[in-house]
């Protein structure tokens, strides 16, 4: 059975992409078989798997998706190989034209419904890093989903702006996809040293602990953690003892846990 994870926050900036390629990475040192998929048009994810240029690609997710919408074949099927076990298909600028023009296809909330299906024989878990919008491309990541791992900063406003997450979650869940649950909250960029990170910690307890699961794991505030994106490999070959990598080689258990 493969197990499709979006990764998710309206919030720019919370840690999505660094969860969702050091997550994906922790599984396939798992020995899973696991695709990564940037639904951002940022390609954020592209970039930090070592696509110097994503825009420069000639096959990404917006090429497949366009492909679905106009029923034509795609080519071949452009998934890529990083050197740490995991497969992906990239994203760039062009899911942003995308995005508008899905406003007008019949069954929009769909389309990557239909790529995903074609590719869940092939793999243990699809991860897919969400745009930090609750647009349309992230709607189909929804769609298509089983759950949704929500990254959040360790800091007050970003826990304030979950409510309209979780409602849009549930809409979803209501309207397109009665099986769709979230995977759990977890606290990224997290301060240890400090009060205010207990407080926030607290704080996501007291007004979601009963509703939603929160990770035992939390990710700490790491300058080895920034500096991944630009070295193109997960925080597992960049600094494997330090703090980070053991946070996630935690969330990793404890996503394979819930198997």
């Amino acid at each position: 059975m493969c197990k499709v994870i979006a990764i998710a926050n309206q919030k720019g900036g919370v840690g999505k992409t660094t969860t969702t390629s050091n997550l994906g990475i922790g599984l396939a040192k798992q020995g899973k078989k696991v695709l990564l998929i940037d639904a951002d048009a940022q390609g954020s994810l592209t970039a930090s798997l070592g696509i110097q240029e994503p825009d420069r690609l000639e096959i990404t997710l917006a090429t497949i998706m366009s492909n679905i919408i106009n029923d034509e074949e795609s080519p071949e099927p452009g998934i890529l190989k990083h050197e740490e076990g995991v497969d992906f298909m990239p994203g760039n600028i062009e899911l942003s034209g995308l995005e508008t023009s899905l406003v007008n296809v019949m069954s929009r909330e769909t389309v990557l419904r239909t790529y995903i299906e074609q590719q869940k024989a092939n793999y243990d878990y699809i991860l897919i890093d969400c745009m930090p919008s609750l647009g349309m491309i992230t709607i189909n990541a929804f769609t298509c989903a089983d759950s949704i791992l929500i990254p959040v900063q360790a800091a007050y406003l970003p826990v304030k702006g979950l409510e309209q997450l979780i409602k849009t979650i549930g809409k979803v869940k209501r309207q397109i996809n009665p099986k769709l649950k979230i995977e759990g909250i977890l606290l990224t960029m997290v301060d240890n040293r400090t009060n205010y990170a207990k407080d926030i910690s607290n704080l996501l307890i007291e007004n979601y602990g009963n509703r939603v699961r929160i990770f035992e794991n939390s990710i700490p505030m790491s300058v080895r953690a920034a500096e991944i994106s630009a070295e193109g490999v997960s925080i597992y070959k960049h600094d494997p003892n330090g703090k980070v990598a053991s946070a996630y080689q935690s969330l990793t258990e404890e996503v394979i846990g819930d198997e």
